[in-house]
């Protein structure tokens, strides 16, 4: 159970969501593909790639190999997009695809915990471009999203922060200080096994829908284990939010650091299938 109010003498706490398939139930990049192609962005082969990749993420969910082969394929893909471009069709379609595929349940938790009086932070390894406008539709009040390097007002096809992994956890704990939140008694959520360090960051973890890595980490540390299953349309929430709080800009969150908490994350995942093969 949530703690109905923050007990303002003490520190302030917060609540950091992972994004895909803990609040909404696909992943959120794959989502604009056909937004992308009506855009004229992309072509219809790479329209039906990333179907395909979104219904093998799924079924299964993304496991190491299996993101990184897909972070350097949208990374490729999006070399010479303009940026202004990409925000203006996530813009006109956010409602139309994000809105039917958010958890109830998330939504509801989200609600509960700015009730509680806690700041909501999405943490995804989805592109800033893409998050912070799915960050401020759900009332988050910061993100930290996955940047790519722009010159001239395009993506380059580099990135310059990678929020995956132990990444996560450094960005989770930078925020922290600048913020003032006391994460052991902080919350946090997500339905993958990459996203152990960023749960075990905070006092109060929770396993969402998780894949088969995290289930076993739940199991083994007694974490509670959640299921989400209702996608419902935010707009039908919006006055049980709107008699809550008034609405929250989204701070982007900078994490210091980045490419010693990425690399951190390559040797993390290396040293940990290791102990899981011998």
């Amino acid at each position: 159970m949530l703690a109905l109010v923050e007990n303002h003498s003490l520190p302030r706490t917060a609540a950091f969501f992972d994004l895909d398939k803990t609040v909404i139930a696909k992943s959120s990049t794959l989502t604009f593909s056909k937004s992308f192609y009506r855009g004229g962005l992309i072509n219809r082969r790479a329209v039906l790639r990333t179907a395909y990749s979104q219904f093998v993420y799924l079924i299964g969910g993304a496991d190491h190999e299996q993101t990184e082969r897909m972070r350097e394929y949208l990374s490729a893909l999006c070399r010479g997009w303009d940026v202004a471009q990409v925000k203006e069709l996530v813009a006109e379609t956010l409602h139309e695809l994000i809105d039917p595929i958010i958890y109830d349940e998330a939504a509801s938790l989200i609600e509960e915990h700015h009730l509680a009086g806690r700041d909501v932070v999405i943490v995804s390894t989805s592109g800033a471009e893409v998050v912070e406008p799915i960050a401020e539709l759900l009332g988050a009040d910061r993100c930290i999203a996955t940047r790519m390097v722009i010159e001239d007002g395009r993506y380059t096809g580099d990135i310059e922060y990678y929020a995956y992994g132990p990444a996560k956890a450094e960005a989770v704990r930078e925020l922290a200080k600048t913020e003032g939140y006391d994460l052991a008694r902080s919350y946090a959520y997500s339905d993958s096994v990459t996203d152990v360090p960023m749960l075990e960051s905070v006092g109060h973890p929770h396993a969402v829908n998780p894949d088969k890595g995290l289930r076993r980490e739940a199991a083994a540390r007694d974490w509670p284990v959640l299921s989400f299953s209702r996608p419902v349309r935010l707009k039908q929430r919006v006055p049980q939010f709107a008699l809550t709080m008034p609405p929250r800009p989204v701070l982007v969150a900078a994490a210091a650091g980045v490419a010693a908490a990425t690399a951190a994350g390559v040797v993390w995942y290396a040293q940990r299938k290791r102990v899981r093969m011998s």
